[in-house]
């Protein structure tokens, strides 16, 4: 059996995070059943200020109402340990942290950037436990250097994303194929990072592998290399409690090997997704943004971006493909069926006893 995960107080039966998927890929139905299984659910909060239009005068507000609601239901369906995704890229990156925190989520997951002010929304009664996703040692050491000297806090724990991950990448384009970037070769290394200041401040920071991890096998492997849990998403899209439409998770069962091609994303970062007919469109300068509706991600330029990624992303989250696409981890391509999250978990836990 794989050992627990330890975040701050909150033990993890089953060391596996949910990935956080935006837009609405992630939201309360997913992040509980997770959750009900052992693991950490994750509600995504990019994009709820869209699914949540009608609750709200403007994108902001809403945003913070959905993201409330999403919580709350969570909570409804679930006594395990429910984790809220903010991306440090977006415009609302403020809102939803201390809603998150107003909400009692358990855990923030924090990447898209590095969340360096991130410990001074906290509460003297806040608990809610923080951790940020890095794609190397330096930017582990920079958040808890910074967090330590400006906030008296580090890290409850750290993923560490690699670049077979789905949706952003934190890592040039040239970077991506490059073995020595690879999950495998990262994890010791922010190993080695944190332990620097776990031996410094006698506490335990414990590292998350994220990034391709699809297989019970994959877990094995990478907990070997010393990462106390791993986070997985492409895995979880194809299942039964999944939020996003019936239209997007059979794009995954459809899709092949050689489907799965890194793009540029309007927010200045190449991500991986599943290649279709909108994104060839793009490549041939067919779309192309009038205006912003929303200001949702900071880094977005609406003068050079060939299509809104918000309104791209929920296209796709409703099953609309001729105006979107879906994002996914280079291991998309394998899954083959819908099944319900339950059975996910007890497929992953076979495979890795099998492993051993």
């Amino acid at each position: 059996m794989m050992k627990p995960l330890q975040i701050g107080p909150f033990a993890i039966p089953v060391p596996i995070v949910q990935g956080g998927m935006g837009v609405g890929i992630s939201l309360s139905g997913l992040a509980s059943a997770v959750a009900n299984e052992g693991g950490v659910g994750v509600i995504s909060s990019a994009g709820l200020g869209l699914i949540y239009k009608q609750r709200g005068a403007d994108y902001i507000q809403a945003s913070i109402l959905g993201l409330r609601e999403e919580i709350r239901k969570a909570r409804e369906k679930s006594l395990g340990i429910i984790g809220v995704n903010v991306m440090v890229a977006m415009s609302n990156f403020a809102d939803m942290v201390k809603t998150s925190i107003a909400e009692k989520a358990d855990i923030i997951f924090s990447g898209g950037g590095l969340p360096l002010d991130m410990p001074g929304f906290l509460k003297t009664d806040s608990t809610t436990r923080l951790v940020p996703i890095v794609s190397s040692a330096r930017a582990a050491r920079i958040i808890c250097d910074k967090w330590k000297k400006n906030h008296d806090y580090l890290p409850d724990a750290v993923v560490v994303e690699g670049p077979k991950a789905g949706g952003h990448l934190g890592f040039k384009e040239g970077q991506i194929p490059d073995e020595n970037f690879s999950l495998e070769h990262l994890i010791p290394e922010v190993v080695a990072a944190v332990k620097e200041f776990e031996d410094r401040y006698c506490v335990k920071i414990p590292v998350i592998a994220a990034g391709g991890i699809f297989t019970g096998q994959d877990v094995f492997n990478i907990l070997k290399l010393g990462a106390s849990g791993v986070q997985m998403g492409t895995r979880f899209v194809t299942t039964t409690e999944c939020d996003a439409a019936e239209a997007f998770k059979q794009t995954y069962i459809k899709s092949k090997a050689e489907d799965m091609e890194i793009i540029l994303s309007p927010v200045g970062m190449p991500g991986r997704a599943i290649r279709n007919a909108f994104l060839d469109k793009v490549k041939l300068g067919y779309k192309q943004p009038i205006r912003c509706p929303f200001k949702c991600i900071r880094t977005c330029d609406v003068t050079s971006s060939p299509y809104c990624i918000i309104n791209a992303l929920f296209s796709a989250f409703k099953g609309k493909f001729a105006n979107g696409y879906a994002f996914a981890g280079t291991n998309a391509y394998l899954t083959q069926k819908i099944i319900s999250v339950k059975e996910t978990f007890n497929s992953i836990l076979a495979e890795y006893n099998e492993s051993k």
